[in-house]
């Protein structure tokens, strides 16, 4: 399978909650794990990476929490992924450590490079302000399927 890994799911998330918020808000652990259903200590693993990346930036103290560290329009989902899964390589022939003899003129390198950077664009172009805007019913479906669970009544988020 190609795909994401649950961190960057959760990192996505994470960024996109603090990117709903009024600009230069900052949010605290508890409350971004509250508020995106996500475990607490995983949302403190993903902060460090993410601020590394220039994505986050955090601050001690009274006032403190996590704040975006850019205007969220200046972020997209390519740099989530890229911050937490590195770049986006579809094949190993494509990533720069290792040689393919029949890479010259290979067709099928040609088309795993085309859809890398296929894909590349399109996350690049998926920006957060415009994710903020987005309707909230997503959260509210999880918050359903929260509760449902917390009351052991887990059918209903089947």
């Amino acid at each position: 399978m190609v795909g994401i890994s649950r961190q960057t799911d959760y990192a996505a998330r994470l960024v996109l909650h603090l990117a709903s918020l009024p600009e230069g808000t900052r949010a605290s652990i508890a409350e971004i794990a509250e508020a995106r259903l996500l475990p607490a200590p995983f949302v403190r693993r993903l902060i460090g990476g993410l601020a590394k990346a220039g994505i986050l930036q955090t601050a001690r103290g009274t006032g403190g929490g996590i704040a975006l560290a850019r205007p969220a329009s200046e972020i997209s989902l390519l740099d989530v992924v890229t911050a937490l899964e590195g770049p986006i390589v579809l094949n190993q022939c494509l990533d720069g450590h290792h040689h393919c003899p029949l890479a010259h003129g290979c067709p099928i390198q040609a088309a795993w490079a085309e859809a890398a950077r296929t894909l590349e664009t399109h996350l690049a172009g998926v920006r957060f302000d415009a994710l903020a805007r987005s309707p909230e019913t997503h959260l509210a479906a999880h918050l359903r399927c929260h509760t449902a669970l917390r009351t052991k009544a887990a059918s209903s988020c089947s």
